[in-house]
């Protein structure tokens, strides 16, 4: 327990710590300043959510914490590293890092929901997590609470330790004293928009989701992808980390001690055949605690039929 003569912002990012999290900081829960809403209006507008449908819903609450808590005052917002101590060996078709172990939803939520009693014990305060679960801006509030910047990828970079990082937000009532927000950038290094398989990051402005990987792999669930997906998708099947494992920001990323995020069997086999041959029951018993229920196995098999050189 931390020390009691601690003040409350100190108090909440101990227990965040010792709760696991990497990185945690506050920020004034105050409308989306105009400039960031205009951007995203215009990535809506310019239908690059794709398939995202549900990316351009709830504006009102996109743009105001505010509407998600009577009375909020802050945005807490947290990271939790989910990179790697094990890989896929050769031959398996690749899974996107993030959905290698237990389906961090789960993870972030059990965590999210002790800090948060955590946070209304000692402010007597009221509070609402949030793991996708509600749709506030992760990324533009982990910027303005201080834990990281927006790269060139579009993902959320924490200076000093990359990107391989799952976010959420507690949403609380309590007064606490904002941290200064991240103003660091990518500068002129471009190197996910070169080595982007797709060429989704071409285009200053936010990711393309027609053209994304992760995107198309995962979000899109109709019978069929565009016919050039085919030529680059490659042994792919679940996601894309392109634009991360060629960021300089993760030469030096450290695998993360939460146990629940290492590869589960099923990920370190997967093959075309094994996917090929499941039953909706077994894909359900295999992937019950997985970010790769979310794909449903018509999707998951529609992927590995793009696979042709791997076997």
């Amino acid at each position: 327990m931390p020390s009691p003569n601690c003040d409350i912002e100190s108090l909440i990012k101990s227990q965040a710590l010792s709760l696991g999290f990497d990185a945690c900081g506050f920020a004034a829960a105050t409308p989306v300043d105009d400039e960031a809403v205009a951007s995203y209006d215009r990535w809506i507008r310019q239908g690059r959510n794709g398939c995202m449908q549900w990316a351009a819903g709830h504006r009102d609450l996109r743009r105001d914490p505010t509407l998600l808590l009577d009375g909020a005052q802050t945005v807490i917002s947290l990271a939790l590293n989910y990179y790697p101590a094990r890989f896929q060996p050769a031959g398996a078709l690749r899974v996107a890092y993030y959905a290698y172990g237990r389906d961090y939803h789960e993870v972030l939520r059990e965590k999210m929901t002790k800090l948060a009693d955590f946070i209304e014990e000692i402010t007597h305060c009221a509070t609402r997590p949030c793991v996708d679960s509600a749709p506030i801006r992760e990324r533009y509030w982990a910027q303005r609470a201080g834990i990281g910047f927006v790269g060139r990828n579009n993902c959320l970079i924490l200076p000093g330790k990359g990107s391989y990082y799952f976010l959420g937000e507690i949403v609380t009532t309590a007064s606490l004293s904002p941290d200064e927000p991240c103003t660091m950038s990518c500068g002129d290094c471009g190197r996910c928009v070169e080595v982007c398989p797709s060429g989704a990051l071409r285009d200053v402005g936010g990711a393309d989701c027609n053209r994304c990987l992760s995107c198309l792999l995962i979000e899109n669930h109709d019978e069929s992808l565009p016919e050039w997906v085919s030529g680059v998708a490659g042994d792919r099947v679940v996601g894309c980390d392109e634009c991360q494992l060629c960021c300089p920001h993760n030469a030096h990323a450290e695998p993360t001690t939460i146990e629940d995020f290492a590869p589960t069997e099923a990920v370190m086999t997967l093959t075309r055949e094994r996917i090929m041959a499941m039953t909706g029951g077994g894909f359900r018993r295999t992937f019950a605690h997985s970010a790769i229920s979310r794909l449903r196995l018509k999707t998951l098999r529609r992927n590995a039929a793009l696979v042709t050189d791997v076997d």
